[in-house]
Order: C-alpha cells, then sequence, then structure tokens
C-alpha cells in the first residue's frame, strides 16, 4: 500500500475526544438494551456474533491503554494518514483476541463500563502529543484517537446492521471525522486532480489520475452520503450494488473508482 503523501487534515483534539467518548457511550447505551438472542445473531463480519462484535469495540477502545502502557517511542514516525493502509495486515490476529475477550466477558455492560473508566482516567493524564507505538507507526495520542472515532463509527454501523431493533445513533463529530479520513485515504491511494469525491457536508477530495479540474463544473464527479461512503471504502458494499441502488452518483469518463476499494477492511 502505498503510503501517505499528502499532508494530513487536522483534527481538533478537545473535539475528536468528545466524539468518540460520545460515539462509544451510543454503543454502552444500546448494548444494556440487548437480549442474549440479539447478542447471538450474526454480523456481517466473517462468522462474528453480535457479542464478539460488542466485545471488538471495547477492545478498540482499550487499545489505547494497551498502547498507553508502552515505552514511549522516542519520535513519530508516522501520520495519521498511514493506519488506514496498516488496518488489514493484523486482521487475523485481532479476530482471534476478539473472540478471546467476548468468552472471557460474558457482562459486556460490565466490560464496556470498565474501558469507559478507563478511557477517561487515560485522556486525562496524558496530553494529546504523547506519542504511542501503533501497528501505523509512532504517532500522537491526538492522531491516535481519531483512528478510534473511525474504528467506533464503522462498527456502529456493523451493529445497526445485525439488529432489527431502534438504531443506535452517530455522533456527529465521530462520523464526520471518519468520513474525512476515509476520504483522504482515497485522495492517498489514487493521487490526481481528475475526478472530485463529494461526501456532504463533511468532505470533498480530488483524486485519480488525469487531466485536473480547475474551475466550473468537475468532468468527473462521485457523490454518496456519509454512511454510504464508510460502507464503500471499508468493503462492506461493492461499488456495483451501491450504484444500482442509487446510493452513489457517478459522472464522467474517470468516475469509476472500483479499482480503488475498499481502502481498508
Amino acid at each position: 500500500m502505498p503510503p501517505a503523501r499528502k499532508r494530513t487534515r487536522t483534527y481538533d483534539p478537545a473535539r475528536t475526544r468528545t466524539a468518540v467518548l460520545a460515539q462509544f457511550a451510543h454503543v454502552r447505551d444500546a448494548v444494556r438494551t440487548l437480549t442474549p438472542e440479539q447478542l447471538a445473531l450474526p454480523t456481517r463480519l466473517g462468522g462474528w456474533t453480535v457479542r464478539d462484535l460488542v466485545a471488538h469495540v471495547g477492545m478498540a477502545v482499550t487499545a489505547v491503554r494497551r498502547a498507553l502502557d508502552e515505552p514511549e517511542p522516542a519520535k513519530a514516525d508516522a501520520v495519521l494518514l498511514d493506519w488506514p493502509f496498516r488496518t488489514a495486515a493484523n486482521s487475523s490476529a485481532i479476530s482471534d483476541f476478539t473472540r478471546r475477550l467476548a468468552d472471557g466477558h460474558p457482562d459486556l455492560d460490565a466490560y464496556l463500563t470498565e474501558a469507559d473508566d478507563g478511557l477517561r482516567a487515560l485522556l486525562a493524564a496524558h496530553p494529546g502529543t504523547r506519542l504511542l507505538a501503533t501497528s501505523a507507526g509512532a504517532m500522537s495520542l491526538d492522531d491516535y484517537l481519531v483512528t478510534r472515532a473511525v474504528e467506533l463509527v464503522v462498527h456502529t454501523d456493523d451493529l445497526n446492521a445485525a439488529l432489527a431493533g431502534p438504531e443506535v445513533p452517530f455522533d456527529r463529530q465521530a462520523l464526520a471525522a471518519c468520513t474525512r479520513l476515509l476520504a483522504d485515504t482515497l485522495a492517498v491511494k489514487a493521487p490526481g486532480g481528475s475526478t472530485e469525491v463529494r461526501v456532504p457536508p463533511y468532505a470533498v477530495v480530488q483524486c485519480v489520475e488525469g487531466p485536473r479540474h480547475t474551475r466550473g463544473t468537475p468532468p468527473n464527479v462521485v457523490e454518496t452520503d456519509p454512511l454510504t461512503w464508510i460502507r464503500l471504502a471499508t468493503g462492506r458494499v461493492g461499488w456495483p450494488a451501491a450504484l444500482a441502488a442509487a446510493e452513489v452518483s457517478a459522472s464522467g469518463e474517470r468516475a469509476d473508482i472500483s479499482a480503488y476499494l475498499p481502502l481498508m477492511g
């Protein structure tokens, strides 16, 4: 996968922290209402049950503690846009760890409550500039929290897809951060300026090699909503299916971006 070569978008650290805590709270509130039958339902994630998925959501949050428990790296050697390209490398180990967590925490509400309390304490104790050793390399706590927002939004959508009940809500700032990071990832994977990808109201990026658009209406335009974009970017839905369902519009000879999708698993 290509390394990130463009300047990483900046994210407001205070808003990111608030967004992560808010999205995790939405999941916790939903999990408290789930019955044993609902926890046993299958998900779209390769054999995981809802119980496994919830355990993984907790794991995404406790990853902050595990990273902070390690010695601080001497210097940063990764940027935020490196992270999406490294997620697939550890998928097998993550799946095994997730199932062990699910088996070891029969009381999911207690598990998520402990994870929430622990995260809040860590965020109060550590500055955002503190460096962490992550799967993508050494990056700041502030940047790593953006990746936690992505994990929480993506898996909240997975949870909603598995359950027939009321949908778990999305925190607006968390949804915005997830949408923007994945849009910027596309711009890194398919550098260029011939195609404009619009995900209102959160992101617009230029990508794909070819004649660069400078004025007026772009000749190649892709437009979709945030959740459809996130599903495309993470492989939850395929490009042909999204087009057939009119969930994405694409105009122009370079508007087919299917060759670059998914961006992460």
